[in-house]
């Protein structure tokens, strides 16, 4: 009876010890490499060196091991052919019927603080991805396996059936495949992203995308569609990915997606900041002293809209912010940190959802994207410095000191409200916000309405510029003192016209913030 033959050569050795011995009670003969053949027989298991196969030793300091012949040769000799088989006796190769073997680490090294780009490229696999591609294309005759995960279901396999169904061969084979793949696409993301300046309006030819799957998800945005949330195997700090739960219930499709909108929009202040959101839309919005009174303001600026919402902020929640926000139910609470005093204040209600996420997004340029039907549109996103000494004033009166740092903080908000988009505030809170609006009038007299007798003496910010003077005259006749906006309407000065007329203070700020 012909022996199997194994090959084995891991960097996860999770469970490889006793994968070698179950295959090694079966009869198979274990052929492995370096430090996973030191480990099998420190466990025990007798194994004979790739070298021994090939008749060559390791060089180039361990570089070319496997890139042989006698080894590529027995994983992709297809059984069924008999050309195949007359040339394998040629050339002395023999069959190898299982591969086994996961990648060189370069997740691990990369993510180290300080790690060159000469570690970097030592720690990219050639002949573990070669192995595993050759395998997997020849997956009718040889069992490949990259995930420890499935050494069991492979020697229960072997030793109920002698052998594992052609449909498991083949779902192996698909495994591996994809485990090659986000093996280079991480290399050449982490490559193009830390060594290729992205220069402005520059995107590679080809992009690729590695994520790896954090967990199943109840379901998405709605109960009959099925979901998972998947993270960046480089995530960066500060990002959602990078988050630990402290307490409450699973988080849900769309409990991620609005604690995405609400974690960048309070990533925007400096000053203590509190941030309600609702269908990814800002209801609330307030910044302050302190974080007690940044929340204050974000929830007394809409009281009904917060139910049930999730809220963000940008300082560690002491125990009397904690206490405050109990007042009401809130899906998730996200922060830097929490107090201990704080979290036992939450622990009171369970399902809260509270999650840390490090700080430390800053104001760097990323990608942002979104996938249609076929394709992908790739774009900067748009966190950035802002400095209000390039604004242009284009009426009459001045903004105040007080009105222009509101004008910037109604901007940094309506940035990220759905378009067509205005925000009014006063005094470092949002008091109107009209979202999403298919008219720029129509988010105007929504955000007016919210605001009610509040609105005079406030500030208006637009995420694009007005087509036409009619939404700055309901601005002026609620009471708005100075407005904030890109310009570059052929009516502008039908808009600068209106503003002088009731002695507004409007400045244009070159750029658009559109948000679809």
């Amino acid at each position: 009876m012909k022996v199997k033959r194994a090959l084995i050569s891991v960097s996860n050795k999770e469970g490889v010890v006793l994968f070698a011995q179950e295959l090694k009670k079966l009869g198979w003969e274990i052929v492995s490499t370096g430090g996973t053949a030191r480990s099998l027989r420190e466990g025990g298991c007798s194994v004979k060196d790739v070298s021994e196969l090939t008749g060559f030793p390791e060089i180039l300091e361990g570089r070319l091991k496997t890139l042989h012949p006698l080894v590529h040769g027995g994983i992709l000799g297809r059984r069924s052919e008999e050309l195949h088989r007359q040339q394998m006796a040629e050339h002395g190769i023999s069959d190898i019927d299982l591969v086994a073997v996961n990648l060189y680490p370069f997740i691990d090294v990369v993510s180290k603080e300080g790690v060159s780009l000469e570690d970097a490229i030592e720690n990219i696999d050639i002949g573990g991805p070669t192995m595993v591609r050759a395998a997997a294309k020849n997956y009718q005759d040889v069992i490949v396996v990259v995930n420890p995960a499935k050494y069991s279901a492979v020697i229960e396999g072997l030793q109920s059936d002698g052998d594992i169904s052609l449909k498991s061969r083949f779902k192996l084979a698909v495994e591996a495949f994809a485990h090659t793949a986000f093996y280079d696409s991480v290399i050449s993301n982490y490559l193009q992203n830390t060594y290729i300046e992205n220069k402005e309006g520059f995107f590679p030819q080809e992009v690729t995308f590695p994520f790896v799957k954090v967990m199943n998800l109840r379901y998405g945005e709605n109960p009959h569609q099925h979901a998972a949330f998947f993270k960046e195997p480089l995530a960066p700090r500060g990002s959602l990915a990078q988050a630990t739960q402290l307490q409450g219930k699973e988080l849900s499709f769309n409990n991620i997606n609005d604690l995405q909108a609400a974690w960048e929009m309070v990533g925007e202040f400096d000053e203590p900041a509190a941030v309600a959101v609702k269908h990814t839309n800002p209801c609330g919005v307030g910044v302050g002293e302190t974080l007690l009174e940044a929340y204050i303001k974000a929830f007394e600026a809409d009281k009904i809209s917060i139910f049930g919402g999730i809220v963000a902020l940008n300082r560690e929640v002491d125990e009397s912010t904690a206490r405050k926000m109990q007042d009401i139910f809130l899906e998730v609470v996200a922060a830097p940190s929490f107090s201990q005093q704080a979290q036992d204040v939450f622990a009171q209600k369970k399902d809260v959802r509270l999650l840390e996420i490090p700080a430390g997004m800053g104001k760097d340029k990323g990608t942002d994207y979104k996938k249609v039907s076929g394709g992908l549109l790739l774009q900067d996103n748009l966190k950035e410095s802002y400095t209000t000494d390039q604004w242009k004033v284009a009426t009459n009166r001045k903004p105040t000191e007080h009105e222009l740092n509101d004008l910037l903080f109604a901007l940094k908000v309506v940035k990220h409200v759905k378009s067509n988009a205005i925000v009014i505030a006063k005094r470092g809170q949002t008091i109107g916000i009209g979202a999403g609006q298919m008219n720029r009038v129509g988010a105007v007299k929504i955000a007016a309405t919210q605001a009610l007798e509040n609105i005079r003496g406030s500030v208006m910010a637009s995420d694009a510029f007005f087509p036409f003077k009619d939404g700055v005259e309901i601005a002026a006749a609620e009471g708005v003192t100075a407005i904030v906006q890109p310009g570059g309407s052929q009516r502008d000065a039908e808009s600068i016209e209106t503003c002088n007329k009731y002695n507004i203070a409007m400045v244009f700020t070159g750029k658009r913030y559109f948000k679809h």
